[in-house]
């Protein structure tokens, strides 16, 4: 397929980090970012069990995040591979729930990597790639390696190149300072992650994946930098609904040498995504709060607690790791199914078959979560 290159931008060279930051410009969205980041992380902050809100945030995040590079999945489908497939990869499941997959466990190791006290540096960030293409299609995109060849990108459907990142020769200088930046500068952390992040994108260092791992990076920047007291912020929704907007605000980048206009972008798209994300996790709130009151009548059982958490963390599963995972009877978890089934809190996905158990949905969280 052929390019055409007219009206692309090339990457803005010999002028990172920036020295024209003007604060005036979006002080505004600034403030408003930074407030209503800091409600979602202090919502999080008071959950009693902040895995029953964080799971679906982070399977939306996968999906979303996904997405946006053309991979298809839903977070039905991630939820029922997780359901089946216990810590392995299957051969049998689709590609693009593969790569959704892999991004979870690139970004969620990332996560620990840097719990356990590892830096951003070149060989971090190779690594979080190697595992992001670590099976699938990506498996033949060079996983942890910088490119080698010249990349850009395209509007596929218009034939037309929109930008074309740093050189191959000059990449490392420009990985380079980029992590000095990350390490080193003093500016604000919200606006620092913006221009890392866009930083990143514009160097595009490796053959495939590379918004993948940008996005990423500003959930890490952020946990690391102490904006966020755990690593979730997720913001492929709104990047995902502003594409065009984005790739603009890049171009002008690299162009117009504008980096305020993208911080602006950038800032709105945090707190516009914080909102959003603090609004469903209201929702799952407080659907755990009615739910409690209701398995506890409903199920009049010890464990119907138990029962109630394992669901909201695991909205599909087959009933064997039910009773595996909470240690209920066997007996008792045929009933509590059978119950939850009876008021359409349960939904049958699949019958069971041979020795394969039965598999359920938990409908009332999956109806808040799908995307």
């Amino acid at each position: 397929m052929e390019f055409n290159l007219d009206n692309s931008v090339n990457y803005h060279y010999d002028q990172f980090p920036p020295n024209n930051i003007n604060y005036d410009f979006f002080i505004q969205e600034l403030i408003s970012a930074t407030d209503t980041l800091a409600r979602f992380d202090q919502m999080i902050k008071n959950l009693h069990n902040s895995e029953l809100l964080l799971a679906p945030l982070r399977n939306q995040e996968a999906v979303l995040s996904s997405r946006i590079e053309g991979t298809i999945s839903t977070i039905d489908e991630i939820l029922q591979y997780e359901a089946d497939n216990e810590g392995g990869l299957s051969e049998n499941a689709r590609a693009d729930v593969i790569e959704t997959i892999l991004y979870q466990r690139a970004l969620k190791n990332a996560q620990l990597a840097l719990e356990e006290g590892y830096n951003f540096s070149l060989s971090f960030i190779k690594q979080m790639h190697q595992q992001l293409l670590f099976s699938g299609r990506g498996a033949t995109k060079a996983p942890g390696e910088f490119k080698k060849e010249q990349n850009f990108l395209a509007d596929r459907s218009a034939k037309k190149i929109q930008f074309i990142p740093i050189s191959p020769e000059k990449l490392n200088d420009g990985l380079s300072e980029l992590v000095n930046y990350i390490e080193n500068d003093s500016s604000p952390s919200l606006i620092k992650t913006g221009i890392a992040h866009i930083e990143f994108e514009a160097l595009h260092p490796f053959q495939d994946g590379n918004g993948r791992i940008g996005r990423m990076i500003i959930t890490l920047l952020l946990w690391k930098s102490g904006v966020l007291s755990q690593p979730h912020f997720y913001i492929s929704g709104y990047f995902e609904e502003h594409k065009e907007e984005y790739i603009e605000a890049m171009r002008n980048v690299s162009k117009n040498n504008d980096w305020n206009t993208w911080i602006k972008f950038f800032l709105t798209a945090v707190q516009k995504q914080a909102t959003k994300n603090l609004e469903i996790a209201e929702r799952i709130k407080n659907l755990y709060e009615e739910m409690k009151i209701t398995f506890t009548d409903l199920l009049s059982s010890k464990w119907s607690v138990v029962i109630l958490d394992f669901i909201f963390t695991n909205p599909v599963f087959r009933n064997n790791k039910l009773v595996s995972t909470t240690q209920i009877p066997a007996a008792t978890a045929t009933v509590v199914i059978k119950k939850l089934i009876d008021r359409e809190y349960l939904v049958q996905k699949e019958a069971a078959s041979g020795r394969r158990p039965a598999l359920y949905s938990f409908e009332p969280l999956m109806k808040l979560v799908r995307v």
